[in-house]
């Protein structure tokens, strides 16, 4: 696995053992990030469910200015840790452990706000519903947040009327679906 493009373009990105995670193709990623970029000027970006890092990183190197990072598992961590480090990129990075449902609460408390996010999770171990409805009520997504999700085919996601547009929904393979959403603008 590599970066696809930007500052960063060619350099491996080391993954996280075992088969928790499950990082996102070359050539999936390179698609992904045609549809939401594929280059950005600044902002931040939150890649929840991190695994390896892949995603956030790739935002990164496409001129994203920050990306949080968060992952349940000290195996996925520990790998971030080592991808930004060996891309001398820390200094663009928040790293934390958490579940992902505390993270948002936190994240909201700290007034973060973001223009990006990843959305990754493991299947069949996320109810995306109850994820949907966490995003949508903590305040941490500027107006026109490009929110990506990962999930499978035969996953409905519950998006709310009003909040999210729906820019692109595919179905790439068997086994993985792409949604990719935009929040509205709030009080035009």
């Amino acid at each position: 696995m590599r970066v696809i493009a930007g500052d960063l373009k060619g350099r491996y990105i080391k993954t996280a053992k075992g088969l928790k995670t499950r990082p996102t193709s070359d050539k999936l990623k390179e698609a992904i990030f045609h549809k939401i970029g594929p280059f950005f000027d600044g902002g931040n970006c939150l890649d929840l469910f991190a695994g390896s890092g892949s995603l956030g990183i790739e935002a990164i190197s496409r001129g994203v200015d920050h990306t949080v990072f968060i992952d349940q598992s000290i195996d996925a961590i520990r790998t971030i840790e080592q991808n930004v480090t060996q891309f001398n990129i820390k200094n663009k990075c928040e790293i934390y452990r958490n579940d992902a449902f505390r993270a948002l609460h936190i994240l909201s408390k700290k007034n973060m706000k973001f223009d990006l996010v990843l959305l990754d999770p493991p299947y069949d171990k996320i109810n995306y519903g109850k994820l949907m409805k966490a995003l949508e009520n903590v305040d941490i997504l500027n107006d026109n947040c490009i929110v990506y999700i990962e999930h499978r085919p035969d996953e409905k996601l519950s998006i709310r009327d009003g909040i999210f547009t729906i820019k692109d929904e595919k179905k790439i393979n068997s086994t993985t679906s792409i949604t990719i959403l935009e929040k509205r603008k709030m009080g035009v």
